[in-house]
């Protein structure tokens, strides 16, 4: 065999083998980079926070989600709690949610998680196991860290040395993910704030949660969003904010449905899309006037002005 047909087959060869290797990881790839939801419209899965429609019980709110037409809910800690109280098994609703074809992106929250000092924190984490546990027996991916107790004049350095400790309880003991979330209200509040000790923690588990609404009304914006991974977002939270009253006076209450504010929500999603960004987009109201409606009614309009905005973001 001449040397020019044995290198030749050679290469082949080498092609060949190395081929099923790479088709797997196609395969394993695609599915996440390129599905779609919502019979197409959306790029990403679209979740019911379900403060949206608070009044109802969690097993109605589970219901209603589902038959509105729902991918995903995104219960808080509280009501867990309340239902293992009441004599619920939380595995038992986790098989439930599964069954209904939803599942658990993020569970809210980690309240309390973050103290200032040692002592504090390692008195915080019987009660930071405890909820991570609960979200975990339902399936959860994720769990919110909330800063509400970070101090007004927080160390950046410590904050991310014990969020860093928070993940690593998380991933080790309960295989959920931790994730920050910032609040104008509390200490923490802008995205580059939430961002930055996500930077510090120098863990490869560290994200963040954006949430449109405490996008606008901490005033940190949303222009920043292009510049940060996918990666790094764990789940995407969306509503609407109102002309009305003034941005300083703005509570949670306030929140509208997508469309229905004034925020550029299609440009925020065209952005959100740039990142790589495949995790959940939630819908977070907390708008008193809805739980005084009909609440399948609320999901489901909360659902469709989620869709129309997705369209209209071209994504």
């Amino acid at each position: 065999m001449k040397r020019k047909e044995f290198l030749s087959l050679t290469t082949m060869a080498g092609l060949a083998a190395a081929t099923p290797a790479v088709t797997l990881a196609a395969q394993n790839e695609t599915p996440q980079q390129g599905k779609r939801y919502q019979k197409g419209v959306s790029p990403w899965p679209i979740c019911l926070d379900t403060a949206t429609i608070r009044p109802a019980s969690l097993d109605d709110k589970v219901k209603i989600a589902a038959k509105a037409g729902f991918d995903a809910i995104e219960p808080w800690d509280g009501e867990l709690e309340k239902y293992e109280a009441d004599g619920g098994n939380l595995k038992d609703l986790g098989k439930k949610i599964r069954d209904l074809g939803l599942f658990v992106p993020s569970v809210i929250g980690l309240w309390n998680a973050l103290p200032p000092g040692k002592e504090a924190f390692d008195a915080s984490l019987k009660d930071t196991r405890r909820r991570m546990r609960m979200a975990a027996d339902i399936g959860a991916k994720h769990i919110q860290t909330i800063p509400n107790t970070v101090g007004d004049n927080y160390d950046q350095k410590y904050v991310a040395a014990r969020y860093r400790d928070i993940i690593e309880i998380g991933l080790k003991e309960f295989n959920i993910h931790p994730a920050l979330v910032f609040v104008k209200y509390f200490p923490l509040k802008t995205m580059g704030q939430a961002m930055g000790i996500a930077l510090d923690a120098n863990h490869p588990g560290a994200m963040i949660i954006p949430d449109t609404y405490h996008m606008y009304i901490s005033e940190g914006g949303f222009e920043g969003l292009p510049l940060i991974s996918g990666k790094s977002i764990a789940i995407f939270q969306f509503g609407d904010a109102p002309a009305t009253p003034a941005i300083a006076q703005l509570e949670d209450k306030h929140r509208v449905y997508p469309g229905d504010g004034i925020l550029p929500l299609p440009k925020i999603l065209k952005d959100l899309k740039s990142t790589g960004f495949t995790g959940c987009v939630s819908l977070e109201l907390y708008n008193n006037d809805y739980w005084k409606e009909d609440l399948q009614k609320v999901a489901e309009t909360g659902l469709r002005k989620t869709l129309d905005t997705i369209r209209k973001a071209g994504v």
